[in-house]
């Protein structure tokens, strides 16, 4: 059945209207924000398909490109805005629950801030949290993807953003796909690199921490670096 033979107030639009963003079911938003189906099935149809496949709505919170796309009657389009959305959600979600700004004080507070956006991730990523002297987060920055050396992490980017944004400190946080948190040589020399650089910069590196499964390393929590 197509959404145009549904009689008009069993329409996910109109019964939004009628009564209410919390009112819709799971199926019935994303409804709307797919907007259409294909010519073999509804866009009920496919919403349901998609919930099924991933086991739930709380499960498209980590959901690719890739995977929306397998679902039959979801195209780049419709997958983009997927995950656009999922991102505005996330992103309401991190800042309504700080009215203030939020304090970053300590290696654990910083890895349960980022967990989530370094989880399951196949590749590597490198942050750079941006604090003020109260260790409040002034902005987060993703500045390299892929294997994370000195060759791609340039230390003028990481300090240019610190300038633009008057940080007092800058925290560097990558993730490790393979779940091993230990750093790797390359970790070190990197660490030792960007230490440096902060004390002639006056913007110290205030911890470094790699992150894992369930779990992280932190240089300054081991003693590699003596600032925060």
């Amino acid at each position: 059945m197509k959404v145009k033979d549904i009689p008009q107030m069993e329409r996910p639009r109109e019964r939004l209207i009628e009564y209410g963003k919390e009112n819709l079911s799971n199926e019935e938003l994303l409804s709307i924000i797919l907007k259409s189906g294909n010519g073999k099935k509804s866009v009920k149809e496919i919403s349901l398909d998609l919930l099924n496949e991933f086991g739930g709505i709380e499960n498209l919170k980590d959901a690719t490109k890739e995977q929306l796309q397998k679902i039959k009657g979801i195209g780049l389009v419709q997958a983009l805005t997927i995950l656009s959305v999922i991102e505005i959600g996330k992103r309401i979600f991190v800042n309504a629950s700080s009215k203030d700004k939020m304090i970053l004080n300590t290696s654990s507070s910083i890895y349960q801030y980022m967990k989530y956006q370094l989880l399951d991730k196949k590749q590597e990523y490198f942050y750079c949290l941006y604090l003020n002297t109260k260790k409040e987060l002034i902005e987060r920055k993703l500045l390299f993807m892929g294997t994370v050396n000195r060759s791609v992490v340039h230390p003028r980017e990481v300090f240019k953003h610190a300038y633009l944004c008057s940080a007092s400190g800058i925290v560097c946080i990558h993730n490790h796909p393979s779940g091993d948190v230990l750093p790797s040589q390359e970790d070190i020399r990197l660490t030792n690199s960007l230490v440096e650089l902060g004390y002639v910069n006056g913007i110290p590196i205030l911890d470094h921490i790699i992150m894992g499964n369930d779990q992280y390393y932190s240089f300054y929590e081991e003693g590699k670096i003596i600032n925060l």
